[in-house]
């Protein structure tokens, strides 16, 4: 896999990884609107937006560790 600069400079992986970041975070963000509309507010709009980063950094330094590993095991099972 070439390593080729897309736009604003990112690599296509740093570029993906940054996608599923802000993915998992925006899922995250949904899951507790979701909750606190059917139940209760379970954590504060502060709480809940330094969680979401969390959750989106975690989801986006996942992706770029585990992208490489997990296309060549799909390559591996397709042969």
């Amino acid at each position: 896999m070439s390593e080729t600069p897309s736009s604003l400079g990112l690599s296509r992986r740093a570029k993906s990884a940054l996608l599923w970041g802000v993915v998992g975070a925006l899922a995250f963000l949904v899951l507790v609107q979701g909750y606190a509309l059917l139940v209760e507010p379970l954590v504060t709009i502060t709480q809940g937006a330094l969680v979401a980063v969390l959750v989106g950094l975690g989801a986006g330094l996942g992706s770029y560790l585990l992208e490489h590993r997990i296309a060549a095991w799909a390559t591996r099972r397709a042969e």
